[in-house]
């Protein structure tokens, strides 16, 4: 079965030489970490999954390009993962650093791998991660600052004993329907989101009330949540570069949310996605995936904390939008008038 879906992959890849993996995967109906695969041996080697491990050594590696994705958007960031905790609650772990700030499950990550890709831009190196279906977690792109030697000698000491192109890929089961509005708590899920004093309460609330995400956004009081167009980050972003507000752009899957911190520059649109291009911190959104969003308030200790949240055609988050902040000091005020104003063009 690997050597026929190599050759496929291989003439796939000779009719379309610009195919992406995660594209090319689509086409042939497969998974992303099935393709990868094919090339144990000559580009890819496949990796242990004593993952915790290897989270703590990725320092080593220097400046590099933190990648993590879903469907609907794609979110780079360059930097240094400094600072690796791994030994926290539920599988947790985490990076908290001004370049490299990562919200890891790493119950989520069954498939590790070094990867070499050559392409338009020269030889590309990475470490990628996938969840049990196959799919992308998280990547990790070298750059020209990155220490190449380094990179080498973490290969080897996270190098899985025989490399076997074979693997277990497990569906994942489909998300259950959220409950009938009739049978929520509204009013008691409304009093509990009124009386949250920090961001992170949000969540036990979904679950204490077994209310989804965007559910909860629609039944809540429209003091804390309102609908807004869904193409409302475009105008967002655009709005932010200009008045030089400094924002955080929150993206994820099921295995890991990255974040970004800090002023835009460079957004653009081109071929039906909108982009940030800048230096360090790299955002695509393919605007027609985005089916809705709403603007979010929280009330915290340090007072209202206000989100852009979207969301994609299966009602699932895609995508959140703060104001820079950090717990203990209040919201920003340039990010409460945007806010505002993005309110206020909204038709009623």
């Amino acid at each position: 079965m690997n050597d026929n879906l190599k050759e496929r992959y291989l003439r796939l890849k000779k009719e379309y030489p610009k195919v992406r993996i995660r594209d090319a995967a689509g086409r042939l109906n497969v998974s992303e970490v099935e393709l990868l695969a094919t090339g144990i041996g000559e580009n890819d080697v496949r990796l242990n999954k004593d993952f915790k491990g290897l989270l703590h050594e990725l320092h080593t590696l220097g400046r590099v390009m933190a990648l993590t994705r879903n469907d609907e958007i794609v979110h780079e960031r360059k930097g240094v993962y400094e600072n690796a905790q791994t030994d926290l609650p539920h599988g947790m772990a985490l990076f908290v650093n001004p370049d490299i700030d990562l919200r890891i499950f790493t119950k989520c990550w069954h498939h590790g791998f070094a990867a070499t890709v050559e392409n338009q831009r020269g030889t590309l190196r990475s470490l990628q991660f996938f969840d049990k279906d196959g799919t992308a977690v998280h990547k990790i792109y070298l750059t020209d600052e990155s220490d190449l030697s380094a990179y080498e000698l973490l290969v080897q000491k996270f190098k899985m004993d025989g490399q076997i192109p074979a693997m277990e890929i497990i569906a994942k089961p489909k998300k259950k329907p959220d409950l009938p509005d009739s049978e929520i708590d509204v009013e008691g899920m409304r009093k509990a989101w009124k009386e949250m004093k920090d961001t992170h309460d949000f969540f036990p609330m979904l679950g204490k009330f077994k209310v989804g995400r965007k559910q909860a956004l629609r039944l809540a009081d429209e003091e804390y949540s309102k609908e807004v167009p869904a193409e409302s980050f475009k105008w967002l972003l655009e709005k932010a570069r200009d008045r030089k507000i400094p924002v955080m752009v929150f993206v994820g899957n099921d295995g890991i949310i990255q974040i970004h911190t800090g002023e835009v520059e460079n957004v653009l649109e081109a071929r039906g996605w909108f982009n940030v291009m800048d230096e360090s911190f790299n955002l695509h959104i393919n605007q027609d995936e985005v089916r809705s969003a709403f603007l979010v308030r929280k009330p915290t200790a340090d007072g209202v904390v206000t989100s852009l949240e979207l969301f994609n055609k299966s009602d699932k988050d895609i995508a959140l939008f703060f104001g820079k902040r950090k717990p203990g000091i209040p919201e920003r005020e340039d990010w409460r008038r945007l806010i505002s104003d993005l309110q206020e063009r909204t038709p009623q």
